[in-house]
């Protein structure tokens, strides 16, 4: 798809973005192309337009923010989608915005191929996203 083109997405990986006067670092966050067309042209070193799409990954150091104070400044500042990725029970969280709060789109796990919104045109094979499990070391 060339640039120019209607639909397609900006997906970064860790990008710094300022949401009035927070601060966050979303594990992916991604922009809808058609809403920010010259989003990477920017000479600014972060990004003040809320993604349309965040990602977090959990890990035990940083679960509490990531559900809850990222969560909240995120549907505060408008953006639409968010997974929450737990790479240690193999989930995919999908949420979408509503009204006052997120609502549970869909829960994945184990090694399910899925359609995830936003990005539900394309699967998704969960398994890809799993460190392989350890084959057991052979006895003496």
């Amino acid at each position: 798809m060339s640039p120019d083109s209607p639909g397609g997405w900006w997906i970064l990986n860790e990008p710094e973005v300022h949401l009035g006067r927070q601060v966050l670092v979303p594990d992916r966050a991604g922009w809808r192309r058609e809403r920010a067309p010259g989003l990477l042209e920017r000479d600014d070193p972060f990004f003040d337009l809320a993604p349309d799409w965040v990602c977090e990954v959990l890990s035990p150091s940083t679960v509490a923010l990531d559900r809850g104070r990222k969560l909240a400044i995120y549907h505060q500042e408008g953006v639409g989608h968010a997974w929450l990725v737990d790479p240690r029970a193999h989930t995919l969280e999908v949420y979408g915005r509503g009204e006052k709060g997120w609502r549970l789109v869909s829960h994945h796990g184990g090694e399910e191929t899925v359609r995830a919104e936003p990005f539900d045109a394309e699967p998704l094979e969960l398994g890809l996203l799993w460190a392989p499990k350890a084959t057991p070391a052979p006895g003496p």
